[in-house]
């Protein structure tokens, strides 16, 4: 099993819209909106980098998103 964080920034005033996107999303185990460089962060898991690479693909896919950063937990 594989974890994952991704930090998301969003468009101005798109958190909640992306934030709901993200509670529905499969792989998607928590969505959190947070203050500070980042408006987004999410805990992803998965079965094996194939799988987790198919979750970053389809949350960066999402309407309202303007960056991404993943860091793949190791330990």
């Amino acid at each position: 099993m594989l974890l994952a964080y991704i930090l998301i920034n969003t468009e101005i005033g798109d958190e909640e819209k992306v934030y709901n996107a993200l509670k529905e999303t499969d792989g998607v185990l928590e969505v959190h909106i947070v203050y500070g460089v980042y408006d987004i962060v999410a805990k992803l898991q998965a079965e094996d980098t194939d799988g987790l690479r198919g979750i970053v693909e389809k949350i960066r896919k999402k309407a309202g998103l303007r960056s991404t950063l993943t860091l793949i937990v190791t330990k």
